[in-house]
């Protein structure tokens, strides 16, 4: 039986790929209490019955749009092992500079939205301790990093988020400049920790 000559039948997984895109638009341009699943289902032009049918609440929803650009950042931003770790780190903060320039939209809803739901919550603080682990691990290879020098990481990283908003809500700074500013404040956070720490470029 047709759902309506309104809707159009689609694939499992493509009419959930186009959902989150979908998603990742209408979040970007509303704010999250300004939706509702009805509102939802009429922009996708589908019945709020087959929305909720993959998603099933507007929190979920809207956390699964953010999984789905979590995970295409932690992809764009893995480190290229060829290199040496200061030009890893680099590339890395370079790319997760250029997917903040392609999704800003996305981005700033994700940081402001954190505490919409405690889902968006606990998905910020995996992307967060995943980054972490990956820039300690370069700075202390094969031996657990100390309390101080891990404190020193998780620190800059809210840096990292403050300026990256400023960046995004202002656009008066261009990226390579806002890329030297994160790397030589992360260099700095390392040489204040002291102890044995291996500085990037070190």
């Amino acid at each position: 039986m047709s759902d309506g000559p309104a809707y159009t039948r689609l694939a499992v997984d493509e009419r959930r790929r186009r959902l989150l895109e979908l998603g990742s638009e209408l979040f970007t341009r509303h704010a999250y209490d300004e939706l509702s699943m009805a509102k939802i289902a009429k922009e996708a032009g589908i019945s709020k019955a087959l929305l909720y049918h993959y998603f099933p609440s507007k929190e979920a929803y809207f956390v699964a749009t953010l999984e789905e650009k979590a995970n295409e950042l932690q992809q764009r931003t893995i480190p290229n092992p060829e290199l040496p770790p200061f030009e890893q780190l680099s590339g890395s903060l370079d790319e997760y500079l250029r997917w903040i320039e392609e999704n800003a939209g996305s981005y700033d809803k994700m940081i402001r939205n954190a505490g919409a739901a405690p889902e968006v919550r606990a998905l910020l603080d995996r992307v967060r301790t995943d980054t972490a682990q990956r820039i300690l691990a370069g700075l202390s290879p094969g031996k657990a990093p100390s309390p101080l020098l891990r404190t020193a990481i998780r620190g800059w990283l809210g840096f990292l988020d403050g300026a990256c908003l400023d960046w995004v809500n202002h656009d008066d700074v261009d990226r390579e400049t806002l890329h030297g500013l994160l790397l030589s404040t992360l260099v700095a956070s390392v040489l204040a920790v002291g102890e044995d720490a291996q500085p990037p470029g070190g």
